[in-house]
């Protein structure tokens, strides 16, 4: 079968090279893909919000299944244009994709269905905001309400912190119209863990746990990025813990869309916060988590063509999903100065060290190639990940591999994990 991906990320990456696996795929391709996904598909040159001309390409070459990888298309409603051409495609349709398009319509459905999570209110005029923040307890969080690339939040520590806040995102725009609306959320404590789940509008299965980094520095220090780094399985996340997600998370939240005429097909990502009082919904995503994906897909066991296939077909009832009783660390190899300002262009060396190194992945992310050479292309460049038989042994190995590679302004932090292998 010839197979179309969307995107030119680490995640679709990672997802690239487990399609390959597949002995039922005979053609990869991927729009518009990047220097590393090259190696394992032919890279067409078009953009993932020209919906329209993905379209016209997967009906001129035949292509048997697309999968979508950014939230921007599917926000954007690529999955709908697909559907309309009779097209097989992988992916929410953009009433679904809204779970993480808009905060307030997933805080709104969590509301309505008792799904548990942070106390929350919305605005969309600033001044109301501020009012509000007048009789808050802090430290309280800011989230944009539409997608900012995974930098729309802000956790302020007190009133006048907030008050820019609101400034920041509502009048100036820092993250466009996606600060249109604001959602406050009460701050809670806890450990963070992401699961990703496949859903085929019915059924809901849980894959392998993650948990991100989301700070620029050490420490859990500086900006929110799109991730740092990555581990799985988080040891906090138990069975227990996980049997009562499944009750009153998981398919509370399909159920929940079903109910309100947007039976969700796809990925469902679920960052939890696991408080004192249980674990609670912090968001929702419609897509594969970027870097988690560089991290759990490593550790699937099953060809993921037949899990893409169920979800579609509305049988993922009779899929056993299975993971490598094993550990995986990704390491984000960046450009000086991400999230901000960065220069790009540098030639990146060492590459070829991963050639034939089992248990090692170089999954590229802001990479081109330049005539000969591949060049940094982005604030986040490179995802190291390697597996190993517990999470001590893998984040050894990952950062053992992040010194192969080099290119000028190479940045990373150096406690992926830490905390974990120290605990």
């Amino acid at each position: 079968m010839k197979v179309l991906i969307i995107g030119s990320g680490g995640r679709e990456h990672a997802i690239a090279k487990k399609v390959s696996m597949s002995p039922k795929v005979s053609k990869l391709y991927c729009a518009p893909g990047n220097a590393g996904i090259a190696e394992c598909a032919e890279c067409i040159s078009i953009a993932v919000t020209d919906h329209f001309g993905l379209a016209d390409f997967a009906t001129k070459e035949g292509i048997n299944l697309t999968i979508v990888g950014p939230d921007d298309p599917l926000v954007g409603g690529i999955v709908d244009v697909f559907k309309e051409r009779g097209l097989r495609v992988f992916g929410p349709r953009r009433n679904a994709a809204i779970i993480e398009g808009s905060k307030s319509f997933s805080k709104d459905l969590m509301k309505k269905y008792h799904i548990p999570s942070a106390f929350s209110e919305t605005f969309d005029h600033s001044s109301d905001a501020i009012s509000y923040l007048k009789t808050s307890k802090f430290p309280i969080v800011l989230k944009a309400d539409g997608l900012a690339l995974g930098k729309g939040v802000l956790i302020c520590n007190s009133f006048e912190d907030a008050a820019n806040g609101v400034k920041l995102i509502m009048e100036d725009k820092q993250f466009g119209t996606a600060g249109d609306l604001l959602v406050i959320e009460e701050f809670m404590t806890g450990r963070e863990v992401s699961v990703l789940a496949f859903c085929d509008g019915t059924h809901i299965v849980p894959m392998t746990s993650a948990q991100d980094h989301k700070r620029a520095l050490d420490g859990d220090q500086g900006l929110n990025t799109g991730g740092m780094g990555t581990f799985s399985p988080s040891p906090f996340y138990t069975k227990e813990i996980d049997e009562f997600c499944k009750i009153n998370i998981y398919q509370p939240t399909m159920d929940a869309m079903r109910a309100e005429g947007r039976d969700f097909t796809g990925i469902l990502f679920v960052g939890l916060m696991l408080t004192k009082d249980g674990p609670k919904v912090l968001e929702y995503n419609a897509r594969f988590g970027d870097p988690e994906t560089q991290v759990i897909l490593p550790r699937m066991k099953n060809d993921i063509i037949d899990v893409f296939e169920a979800c579609i077909d509305g049988s993922l009832d009779k899929i056993d999903l299975m993971f490598e009783n094993n550990a995986a660390v990704c390491v984000i190899l960046a450009s000086e100065g991400y999230p901000e300002q960065y220069d790009k262009g540098f030639v990146i060396k060492g590459l070829d060290s991963f050639i034939g190194k089992e248990d090692y992945f170089v999954f590229h992310a802001g990479t081109k190639k330049l005539g000969k050479d591949i060049v940094t292309n982005g604030g986040r460049v490179l995802g190291i990940t390697a597996k190993g038989n517990d999470l001590k042994e893998a984040r050894r190995k990952a950062y053992e591999a992040t010194s192969w590679v080099y290119y000028d302004n190479k940045y990373m932090r150096n406690d992926i994990g830490k905390a974990i292998e120290e605990a």
